[in-house]
C-alpha cells in the first residue's frame, strides 16, 4: 500500500515558500484576507460569539497572548485557533473547494496563525503552512470520495480539516517529517464532524472548523515535543480512509502532490450561504435583471441541483421551505433563492431582514429543488444550478449557470474581493484602518510580525465590543 502518511508528511516538512508558484501564494493571500474579514464580522455579529467567549473564559483559556480576530482579549493558542475557526465558518461565507466539497480556510488559517504567534514566525512561513494545509486537506477528501463521506454522515471540512490544520501548524512550527507523521497519527483519532446539525439549525458546523483548527494545532505541538502518534493513520487497515468511506481511492491523496496545486481550485463566496445554491442564485439574479420579475407574478420556481446539493439544501422540502433561523436559511435553497430574487443580491444582513419578512417566507413556499440531468452532468467538477421561473401568464423563464461566481474560472476580481471585505468589516473599522489591514494581508509575504497585523482587526467601535470580554448581548 502507498505510504500516504509518510509522503504527505515529507511534502509538508520539505515545502518552502520559494517552492510555491507565485500564483498559488497570491491566491493564499486573497484567502487570508477573505478569512479575516469574515471572522471579524462574525466576532461582532454571529450568534455563537458570546457563548464561545464565555466558555473559553470559564475554562481559563483567556490568559494568553494569541489573537482572536476582532477581539482585544488575549487567548491561549489553542483557544484562539478554536475561536477563530468557529468565526471563520459561522457566517457560511467562507471559501470552498468544489471537487472536494469542503471549506479550507476556516480550519487551516487559524491553526497557522496561532502557531505563528507561538514561535514568532514570518508571514512567508504562515503562507507556506496554509498552502501545505490546503493541499493535504483537499486531497484527503478527494481520496475518500466526498459524496460517500457525506452519505455516512461526515463533514469533510472537519474530518479532513484536522489533518490540514496539523499540516499548517506543523510547517509553521518547523516539524520534521518524522514529527509530522506523529502529528497526522494523532489527527487520525480526532477526525470528527457529524452532519446531524442540519436537523435543527444547531451551531455544530462552525464548531467543526474550530475544533479541527485547535486539534490540528495541538497535534502538531504534541508531535514536536515527542508525543508519538500512529504511523499509518490515513492508509492503515483501521485508518482514516478505510473507516470513513466505503470505496476510497487512496492514490488521490498524493496524486500530483507538489505539482498540481489544489489551492488554485479554492473558490471565494459572493453570498453567505451553502455553496450548492450559489449557481442557482446567480441564475435567479440574472433572470431578475433581464426580465424585471415581479414576485407577485411568479407561480412556481424550480431549481435544478446536483443530488448531493439537494440533500443539503433541498430535502426535506417542507422544512427547507420554512426556515426558522439563519442556519436553516443558509441551508435552504428556497430561502436564499427567494432573497436573491427579491433583492438581486444577498448579504449577511439579509438573514435578519428576510427571516421576518412574510412576503419572502411566502415566496419560499413557491420554490422547489429538483434533480436535473444537465446539472448532474456537471457535478462534481462544477456546483452548477438551473433556475426555471414559471410565471402566472404561462411563460417559463430559464437560465443555467455552470460555474458560479467566485470559482477559479469565474473568480472574484480584486475590486469584488475588496468590496466583500469592506462590507464585512466596515461597521467596525475606520476606512484608514481597513486599508492598512487589507494591505498588510494582501502583502502577507512581507510581514515579520503576525501578531501586529492581527491586532489591526480589533474593532474600533466601543459598541461593537460589548461581548468581547464575555458579556452577553
Amino acid at each position: 500500500m502507498t505510504a500516504i502518511t509518510r509522503r504527505l508528511a515529507e511534502f509538508v516538512a520539505d515545502l518552502s515558500y520559494d517552492g510555491i508558484p507565485a500564483p498559488v501564494s497570491e491566491r493564499a493571500r486573497m484567502l487570508i484576507l477573505d478569512h479575516v474579514g469574515i471572522a471579524l464580522r462574525a466576532r461582532n455579529a454571529a450568534e455563537l460569539r458570546a457563548s464561545m467567549s464565555n466558555a473559553l473564559a470559564a475554562l481559563g483559556l483567556t490568559q494568553g497572548q494569541a489573537t482572536v480576530i476582532g477581539d482585544p482579549q488575549g487567548y491561549t493558542p489553542g483557544a484562539a485557533a478554536l475561536f477563530n475557526g468557529n468565526l471563520g465558518h459561522a457566517l457560511d461565507f467562507d471559501d470552498t473547494h468544489a471537487r472536494a466539497s469542503l471549506h479550507s480556510g476556516a480550519p487551516i488559517i487559524p491553526a497557522a496563525m496561532a502557531a505563528a504567534e507561538m514561535c514568532n514566525a514570518s508571514g512567508r512561513d504562515v503562507i507556506t503552512g496554509i498552502v501545505a494545509g490546503f493541499e493535504v486537506q483537499t486531497r484527503l477528501s478527494l481520496a475518500l470520495g466526498p459524496t460517500d463521506h457525506y452519505n455516512r454522515g461526515f463533514h469533510p471540512t472537519a474530518t479532513c480539516g484536522v489533518f490540514g490544520a496539523a499540516a499548517a501548524a506543523g510547517r509553521v512550527l518547523g516539524l520534521t517529517a518524522d514529527q509530522m507523521v506523529y502529528a497526522f497519527g494523532l489527527c487520525g483519532s480526532q477526525a470528527a464532524g457529524s452532519m446531524q446539525f442540519l436537523a435543527d439549525g444547531a451551531w455544530n458546523k462552525p464548531f467543526h472548523t474550530g475544533y479541527a483548527a485547535m486539534n490540528g494545532l495541538n497535534s502538531a505541538v504534541l508531535a514536536k515535543e515527542g508525543f508519538r502518534g500512529t504511523l499509518e493513520p490515513i492508509e492503515g487497515r483501521l485508518g482514516f480512509l478505510k473507516g470513513y468511506a466505503p470505496s476510497p481511492e487512496p492514490e488521490k491523496a498524493v496524486e500530483g502532490l507538489g505539482e498540481a496545486w489544489e489551492t488554485m481550485a479554492i473558490a471565494l463566496k459572493p453570498y453567505p450561504s451553502c455553496r450548492y445554491g450559489h449557481a442557482a442564485m446567480d441564475a435567479l439574479i440574472a433572470l431578475r435583471t433581464e426580465h424585471d420579475i415581479d414576485i407577485d407574478d411568479v407561480e412556481l420556481i424550480e431549481i435544478g441541483l446536483p443530488k448531493t446539493g439537494i440533500k443539503l439544501i433541498g430535502d426535506p422540502e417542507q422544512e427547507k421551505q420554512r426556515p426558522k433561523n439563519y442556519v436553516d436559511g443558509q441551508f435552504s435553497m428556497a430561502f436564499v433563492g427567494a432573497v436573491a430574487l427579491r433583492e438581486g443580491r444577498m448579504s449577511w444582513d439579509d438573514y435578519e431582514k428576510h427571516l421576518k419578512d412574510p412576503k419572502t417566507l411566502e415566496l419560499c413556499l413557491r420554490i422547489r429543488t429538483i434533480p436535473h440531468p444537465k446539472v448532474e452532468a456537471e457535478f462534481p467538477a462544477n456546483m452548477s444550478g438551473l433556475a426555471m421561473v414559471k410565471m402566472r401568464g404561462g411563460e417559463t423563464l430559464e437560465k443555467m449557470v455552470v460555474v458560479p461566481k467566485g470559482e477559479p474560472d469565474n473568480f472574484l476580481s480584486a475590486e469584488e474581493l475588496r468590496a466583500k471585505f469592506d462590507g464585512l468589516v466596515g461597521p467596525y473599522l475606520s476606512e484608514q484602518r481597513r486599508d492598512k489591514l487589507a494591505s498588510a494581508l494582501l502583502e502577507f509575504d512581507q510581514v515579520d510580525d503576525v501578531h501586529a497585523v492581527l491586532a489591526l482587526a480589533a474593532a474600533e467601535s466601543s459598541a461593537s465590543l460589548k461581548v468581547a470580554s464575555g458579556g452577553h448581548d
